[in-house]
This record gives C-alpha cells, structure tokens and sequence, in this order.
C-alpha cells in the first residue's frame, strides 16, 4: 500500500508533467492522418509512404484519409478542429501552409495560429520541360524566347500548370519574376491533361513534379531543361539546375510537413518528431520518396516552424508581385 508521502509525490510529478502518462500510452486508438489531396496525387504519395513505417515505429495503426477541397484548406481546418490528443494528425504542404493565408482573405484556420509544427518530411523539386510546340534545348533559350514574345499577349509563351496557384504555377510565376519576362498562364484540373496538352503541342512550357513528367522525359516527348532544386536530382543526373543554367537565385519546390492541433501535449510531440526521425532514416523510405521525386527531410520543431516563416514571407512577396488571387 502507497505511503500518504508516495501518493502526494505521484500526484505532483503529474500536474508538473502534463501528458507524460498519456504519451506513454499514445495512441490509444487508430491515428486519422488526413491528406488535403485526392488519392494518387504527390502529397498522398508521400503520406501513405510515411504512414507505412510510422505505425511499426509507434506501435499504433494510422488510417490516411483523404480531404480535398477549399486548395486544401478543408483538411487544415479539419486537422486544427480536432481534439489535441495526437489521434489526428495532418500531411500539409507548401499551398494550404504558407501560400493560401495570401489567397484568401478569410481563413477559418490559419496555419501558423492553430497547427503545431512536427517534422518537414520531404522536399520536392520540380522540373522545367518544354513541348514540341517551342523549339530550344536549354533554360536560357527558354528565357530568351520569352523575352522576345513579352510583347503583346497573343505573342506571348504559354505555360500550363496542375492548377490555379498549385505549386507548378508558383514555381512558373518565380521563373517569370527571376528570369523577367511575361508568359500566359493557361490553369488545368492536374498535371495530366496539362502535360497531356503540353505533349499536344497546344502551350509551350511548364514546370512540374518529377514523378508526372519522368516518362514523358524518357520517352523524348518533352524535354526536361532544368530541375528547381539546388541540387541536381538522382533520376535526372543529366538535367543541370537552374542555377547551373545561369538563372541565379531560382529554386522552387513542393514540401511536405506532418502537423497536428496547437496544445497537442509536448510529450507527444516529441514522441511523433523521434519516431518521424526513425522512419525517414529508414533505406526503403528513402528509397520509395526518390521513386516518387522526393528527398527525405531532417527539419523538426522550432526549424520547421522557422523555414514555413521564411516560406511565408518568400511565397507571399511573390503571390503579390503576380497578384494571384482565388477569392
């Protein structure tokens, strides 16, 4: 039997430790890991890929559930509703964490306010290819070419992207601003029918994840130019840079970071950010996020947060320069 000193001393260590207990326990019960995209696209790529190992790593299955709708804000404010308790976790990216609070004038739940931070998973970069319907082989006769067409918009180039304001479109405007001419954009609903009209010969360029357009590459049906990323990317050890091409200061690319609801206990916290650290260490995670145009990530907590803040600041100077707007 407990001694009246050992109960006071057990009661003490838990109102001074709030949520040990229960992250020792954690999780209780299925983990809902939403994903702000339909099946099939680049982020639920990445989310069933980590969730496969994730669930070995805390002893706890995780169901990935797909919540598309409002460019993604749907599932953020479905994420930071959610009880704080670690049972609903969020796969965010790059557009509903840092570039949609420049979107839209009225957001239910803005990131930065309501999610905490966990772990950057992966990064992204893209790829610039153009179709047969435009004629050069390298990034600076790209550039060249658009300046010469900047004049009027019938004589401009023409860019497809997976949609208004997703990262290819992001990335093509960042081209524009850096490189400094004027394209016209032409939005789809994905990147397939994009690149199915960019193979047409019906828009000129685009700029797209690797995964979508590695076939295509492969096949000599479009022709890659530069990759976004500051690196060169393993698949593409042919393809230089943009920088590498002389377009200094350019890179771009689609992110991946795991969220849950603000006041969700430190202890938690901490324990999804060691166990996220222990599943992009794994070779077969690394290896399936190459398959899928991504390289593993080691940014947690305070630097995470640190790195959305600066691509806040970074996408919405952009944003605003192009003056996109979805409202």
């Amino acid at each position: 039997m407990l001694s009246r000193r050992e109960i006071v001393a057990g009661l003490a260590a838990t109102v001074t430790a709030p949520g040990l207990g229960f992250a020792q326990q954690y999780p209780t019960r299925p983990v809902n890991l939403l994903v702000a995209y339909a099946a099939g696209g680049g982020t639920d790529a990445v989310a069933r890929i980590f969730a496969s190992k994730l669930e070995e790593r805390i002893g706890g299955r995780i169901i990935v559930e797909n919540r598309p709708g409002a460019a993604g804000n749907l599932a953020t404010e479905a994420a930071a509703a959610a009880a704080p308790d670690g049972h609903t976790l969020l796969i965010g990216n790059q557009g509903p964490m840092v570039v949609n609070p420049h979107l839209f004038r009225r957001m239910r739940a803005d990131p930065a306010q309501t999610l905490e931070p966990i772990a950057l998973l992966a990064d992204a970069q893209l790829v610039v290819v153009v179709g047969p319907r435009l004629k050069v082989k390298t990034l600076p006769e790209l550039v060249e070419e658009g300046k010469k067409r900047q004049g009027a918009t019938s004589t401009q180039l023409v860019y497809c992207s997976a949609s208004n304001a997703s990262a290819s479109h992001l990335a093509a405007v960042l081209l524009e601003q850096v490189a400094g001419f004027k394209a016209r954009h032409v939005p789809y609903r994905g990147a397939g029918p994009a690149l199915n009209d960019l193979v047409g010969g019906h828009v000129d360029f685009m700029v797209t994840t690797i995964p979508s357009v590695s076939g295509l590459i492969e096949g000599n049906r479009v022709t890659a130019l530069a990759v976004t990323g500051e690196q060169r990317f393993a698949t593409l050890p042919n393809i230089p840079t943009a920088m590498e091409a002389d377009l200094k200061g350019y890179t771009a690319s689609a992110w991946y970071g795991l969220f849950a609801p603000k006041k969700t206990p430190a202890a938690i916290v901490e324990r999804l950010a060691a166990a996220t650290t222990a599943t992009l260490t794994h070779p077969d995670v690394q290896q399936r996020l190459q398959d899928d145009g991504a390289t593993a990530s080691n940014l947690q907590g305070e630097a995470f947060a640190k790195f959305m803040s600066r691509e806040r600041d970074r996408w919405g100077a952009i944003v605003k320069t192009a003056n996109i707007t979805l409202e």
